[in-house]
Parts: C-alpha cells; structure tokens; sequence
C-alpha cells in the first residue's frame, strides 16, 4: 500500500515542492498504472485534482461527494459504508484487511477519514478534519464546513478514537502529518 501526500501547492520547510504528481510518482518508483485502488477524502480539488491520471483504478468516494463532483464510470467506488460501526464510528467500508474508510461528514457532506491498522497502531488520514494538530489539540474544526453540526460531531469523535487508541494524526495542510508519519508519533490531545 501506498500513503503519499503530494502537496504541489505548498512547499514546506524541509520538503521540496512538487511541480506535477505523475513525475513525483514516478520519481517514488511508481507508475500510475500500478495504483489500483485511490481513497478520497473529500471533494475538494487539492484532494481530487489527479484522479483523471489513474484511469486504472478503483476511485473510492463518499457518495455525496461522487455526486457533487459528478463522477462517473466503472471505476468510481461510491462508498455506502456498509461495514457498519467502526470503534467509536458509526459507519465504515473495510477496503482491504487493516484498511478502512469512515463515515465523517461535516468538512463536506460526502467527507471521509481513513484508518489503517499496523502494528498495534492506527493511521489516521483525516483529509481536512482540522488543518494542523494544534486545532485538533485545541478542539477546533477548520475554517471550512459544509454542515457545522456535523463537523463538531466528527471532530469530537477522532478526538474520542485519539485518546482510546494509538493513533498517528496525518494532516494533509502542513508537514505535521508528513513528520508524524516519518517518527511514528503518536498523537497525545494533552
């Protein structure tokens, strides 16, 4: 499996900007014909931007965001969360064994984290729940919603998952979920 951020439009202090994702790719040892399956966070074009480059694989989306991105074809996964409660979760879809995609609306009405189990440990790609670990330490959502009840509710249940499981937080908007990543850090919201 392949975790990747690639943020072109924000270089970091530490990490180089990447100018196109398909020679980023491919400068990691991949092909885009080699990625079979894409889990997408949330409709938001830094999160969608590429998915024309992977025509080969398996787009999973929440639905509500499929629709408003009018995505179509054989290879788009509308994700209908059939899998039933996940820890604190109400509402999951196991992708694959220690892969799983959850229901948590709120950033936007389709919005996804996923979860990947190893270890003992528990990854925790949340797209755009909070932007940074310091909201989420401060229990404060982003400043983009579409549906604020919800965003509160889903952000107080990755907190709630936080401090009953060892989670690695990965933010996409900052180098904190790339260096989380890299030190195995465990999220501690005290």
């Amino acid at each position: 499996m392949l975790i990747r951020e690639f943020a072109p439009e924000t270089p970091f202090k530490g990490y180089t900007k990447i100018n196109d994702y398909i020679p980023a790719l491919e400068a990691a040892g991949y092909k885009p014909e080699q990625i079979t399956k894409i889990l997408v966070t949330h409709k938001h074009p830094d999160h969608t931007g590429e998915l024309k480059s992977f025509p080969h694989a398996k787009i999973y989306i929440g639905p509500e965001d499929a629709d408003a991105l009018k995505l179509t074809g054989d290879n788009i996964i509308r994700c209908e969360y059939t899998d039933g409660a996940y820890k604190n979760f109400e509402h999951s879809q196991k992708i694959a064994d220690g892969i799983y995609f959850i229901k948590a609306r709120g950033h936007t009405n389709g919005n996804s984290i996923i979860i990947v189990e190893n270890d003992g440990k528990f990854y925790m790609i949340h797209g755009d729940v909070t932007y940074n670990d310091a909201a989420l330490k401060a229990n404060k959502l982003s400043v983009v919603f579409e549906d604020l009840a919800a965003a509160r509710d889903t952000l107080n249940r990755v907190r709630e998952f936080i401090k009953n499981n060892p989670t690695i937080y990965l933010s996409t908007h900052t180098p904190e979920g790339i260096e989380n990543l890299e030190k195995d850090l465990i999220m501690k919201l005290d």
